[in-house]
């Protein structure tokens, strides 16, 4: 009968005792070395087509989805751990906002967790809104929110009509996706080459259920 590998891993090799077919002698050394390699898919959808029934995941398992350019590990709880920091994803911004540099975006951080970066400004280089309120300026897929409200200090740069500069603002991350900001009075005048812009580089968070 076959024998198991020296490293403890359970794969089968056949020895020369062993019924002559080459057949089975092969598929039983490849399927058992197989799933322990960085198996390739084209997405998660096929990933998740090929493994199922005999050949469902296992923990342990490793995996490169070509489209999505991740690794992802197989947990013990049958759910599929970010490995590798997800591609920048841009955000969808809201009317009358748009990218002031650092190309705003969010990404999937490896072993889970939400980045996001970047700077907003008006899109009209126009000041801020000061009126206290929590303006909604853009948004991430729900699936990538978290369960409830997220509140954090950002970098911000607004000259206000007294000439005092402001450098922080108030970055809001809602359970539906939406990000919003606030800025306390003097929402800052600029100019088209130097915008009243806040910033959101450093801001992390964990999605609803990871």
């Amino acid at each position: 009968m076959p024998k198991n590998d020296n490293y403890g891993q359970g794969t089968q090799y056949p020895v020369l005792s062993d019924a002559a077919d080459i057949e089975i002698a092969f598929s039983t050394l490849v399927n058992g070395f197989v799933p322990k390699l960085v198996m390739r898919f084209a997405d998660a959808n096929a990933r998740a087509a090929a493994l199922t029934g005999p050949t469902k995941p296992v923990p342990g398992m490793i995996t490169y989805l070509i489209a999505e350019d991740r690794w992802e590990g197989r947990q013990a709880d049958n759910t599929w751990l970010l490995l590798s920091d997800g591609p920048w994803q841009p955000l969808t911004y809201k009317t009358g906002f748009a990218a002031y540099g650092g190309s705003p975006g969010w990404r999937k951080k490896a072993g889970g967790g939400i980045e996001l970066r970047g700077r907003i400004k008006r899109s009209n280089n126009g000041n801020l809104d000061d009126s206290g309120d929590a303006i909604p300026f853009a948004s991430i897929p729900s699936s990538m929110a978290p369960a409830a409200i997220r509140m954090y200090v950002v970098p911000s740069k607004r000259v206000t009509v007294s000439g005092v500069t402001r450098y922080t603002a108030r970055l809001e991350v809602h359970p539906d996706g939406t990000l919003k900001y606030m800025v306390e009075a003097g929402g800052g005048t600029g100019t088209s080459s130097d915008a009243p812009w806040f910033g959101m580089d450093g801001v992390m968070f964990s999605p609803d259920g990871d």
